[in-house]
């Protein structure tokens, strides 16, 4: 099977979330699930709220949900959804 890139975006429950601790958290998650090299990035969205995305490969084989429904149970996310998934080609 191929390699596929994926983003998770998570949204915090409030402004004053602690982003260093769901990274933390999410990191190793996502290396759990056979995920490699994780790249976290945060954006921000509204009201002093910051989304963080984590970006990441997988065999293309792997689905997606258990990522998201393992990220949504970190303290302090309120929601983690894919918002990419491609092919990885060379």
């Amino acid at each position: 099977m191929g390699t596929a890139l994926l983003t998770i975006k998570m949204m915090p429950e409030s402004p004053e979330t602690d982003l260093e601790l769901i990274e933390g958290k999410a990191k190793e998650i996502i290396e759990n699930l056979k995920g490699k090299s994780p790249k976290f990035q945060k954006e921000p969205v509204a009201f002093g709220i910051i989304s963080l995305s984590a970006s990441f490969s997988i065999d293309e084989s792997l689905e997606t949900d258990p990522f998201e429904e393992k990220l949504r149970e970190i303290e302090g996310v309120n929601s983690a959804e894919t918002v990419d998934f491609r092919r990885a080609f060379g």
